[in-house]
């Protein structure tokens, strides 16, 4: 059975992944005070940086339209059946619209055959789910069996972030001015994770830049023990060499089978800040 790989502008795709599959990806939207564009059509990573670099301001973003989605599902044969891998619920109505946009399809075509997950994560955290769906087609799963197997994984899938800088979230008014201000000059580094319902959660603040990268590293051994038959993926926002060395120590910390590298898309990249750094894995055996 054919399946196509759907997810959206949450998610960060290495070009390794892209290149074994055919995944479509749904942009988001990011609006700065000039004008919207669409992340990844109208505008590429290094522009976006450049842009702000250049006006100094953080764009606001927001989800693919219901019809957007309706319009990608549309575009693929009938004959073959949709998974859709989306963004957590828990940062953003994406899911909510993927869902209404796979409605309306089914409603015109109630013969296609159509699944949406809310993964709980975003960035590299959906990239481990795309990896896993193409191993699992590749191993000749049923449209159903898929759908259930990545399900399960989505609840399985630990993701944790390391912020460098809390510039973003103060300018992006999510950490109060005052509060930002002290933990600056504390030099507090943020240790966050996504939660069981998706939704982004502070868990310890670290001071100095060593430090918490050392525990960030650290936390991966409480999430599993055995690593040979898992794999690592990791983001980056703009801090290729930096990512690269946390990833080179954490294979030589645990020994996981294979390792994903790729930048963080706008979305991460507009919250998480300059040195930002996301990783997933799996946190049980199969």
């Amino acid at each position: 059975m054919n399946i196509q790989l759907m997810t959206d502008g949450g998610a960060d795709i290495p070009e390794r992944l892209a290149r074994k599959a055919d995944i479509i990806q749904v942009p988001l939207y990011l609006h700065f005070s000039d004008k919207q564009y669409r992340a990844g059509v109208d505008m590429d990573l290094p522009s976006f940086y450049k842009k702000i670099e250049e006006t100094k301001e953080l764009p606001r973003s927001s989800a693919p339209s219901p019809h957007d989605f309706y319009k990608a599902y549309k575009q693929v044969d009938k004959q073959t059946s949709i998974l859709m891998l989306s963004l957590t619920k828990g940062l953003s109505s994406t899911y909510e619209n993927a869902v209404t946009g796979m409605n309306m399809l089914l409603e015109e075509e109630p013969e296609r055959t159509i699944a949406v997950i809310n993964t709980k994560t975003a960035s590299c955290g959906i990239a481990l789910l795309l990896h896993e769906a193409i191993t699992k087609i590749e191993e000749n799963y049923t449209f159903i069996e898929l759908v259930e197997h990545i399900q399960k994984r989505a609840d399985q899938t630990a993701t944790l972030f390391v912020l460098k800088t809390l510039e973003n979230l103060i300018q992006g008014g999510r950490l109060d001015r005052v509060k930002g201000k002290i933990a600056k000059t504390l030099n507090i580094k943020l240790l966050m994770r996504a939660s069981e319902d998706g939704e982004i959660e502070v868990t310890e603040k670290v001071r100095g830049d060593k430090r918490s990268i050392r525990r960030f590293i650290e936390q991966i051994g409480e999430y599993t023990k055995s690593f040979e038959d898992k794999v690592i993926s990791l983001s980056h926002c703009n801090a290729e060499e930096r990512a690269k060395n946390v990833l080179s120590e954490i294979r030589s910390k645990y020994p996981f089978k294979d390792a994903y590298i790729m930048d963080t898309g706008p979305l991460i990249s507009t919250y998480g800040g300059k040195g930002a750094l996301v990783i997933s894995f799996f946190k049980h055996n199969k």
